[in-house]
């Protein structure tokens, strides 16, 4: 069953550390008025201390206060946005996303074996093209299907295979890869292959928000090039 797991709440925690902050920076600042009001009582009534020193001082105090409130105002906003993060990331889950990969897993149709099911697979385009090839490749990395692709905008796309080499034969059950190669007039266009997964969790880690995707395994949520 698909859950959520461990997303705890990073506002609350951005909040509580701010207020560590702000807590500590109240006993720097008692700490520097304490020994400011030392040093009037204590000064040379010959030299005594010019109000430009006392006013510097003060400048720097508050110089110092100021960064640090702006500082936990961001820390703060930083919270927010994590939490807002992982509540649509929470909504993800159940649902098919392609992210960078290029495994396919191809299994039998269990009420007609002789059907082939295969897992979609995506590309994602850079730029504009006008020949997109994609290779499917054994587990050994030999070339078992060759597939001219009718798309020429850059973008994100989403493809099934029959699960067929280029005679038309079924091929066995297992894990292939695909290789995408673009062009542009004979020149190498940028493009990624994607693949297929369920989002089963979310997670809150030390590394951030990982979505949990079973054996396609987990990925960041700036990972995900399309949701279908």
């Amino acid at each position: 069953m698909s859950t959520v797991d461990n997303i705890t709440n990073p506002a609350g925690a951005a909040l509580n550390s701010a207020k560590g902050r702000v807590d500590l920076m109240g006993d720097t600042q008692d700490r520097f008025l304490t020994l400011l009001i030392t040093q009037l009582r204590n000064q040379d009534p010959l030299n005594p201390m010019e109000n430009e020193q006392i006013t510097s001082q003060l400048a720097q105090l508050s110089t110092v206060q100021g960064i640090q409130q702006l500082n936990d105002t961001l820390l703060a906003l930083s919270g927010q946005m994590d939490m807002s993060q992982s509540m649509q990331a929470a909504g993800l889950i159940g649902k098919p996303v392609l992210v960078p990969g290029s495994k396919i897993s191809l299994g039998s149709n269990p009420e007609n074996p002789d059907i082939k099911v295969a897992t979609p697979f995506g590309v994602d385009l850079m730029s504009t093209a006008d020949k997109v090839v994609v290779h499917i490749l054994s587990s050994s990395g030999a070339a078992v299907r060759e597939l001219e692709l009718d798309i020429n905008e850059a973008g994100v796309y989403s493809f099934e295979w029959d699960g067929r080499d280029n005679n038309g034969q079924a091929l066995p059950d297992g894990a292939y890869n695909v290789e995408v190669k673009a062009s542009l007039a004979d020149a190498p266009v940028a493009a990624e292959a994607l693949r297929y997964g369920v989002v089963d969790s979310v997670a809150y880690t030390t590394k951030g928000l990982r979505l949990d995707l079973g054996l396609a395994g987990d990925y960041s949520l700036l990972d995900i090039r399309k949701i279908m």
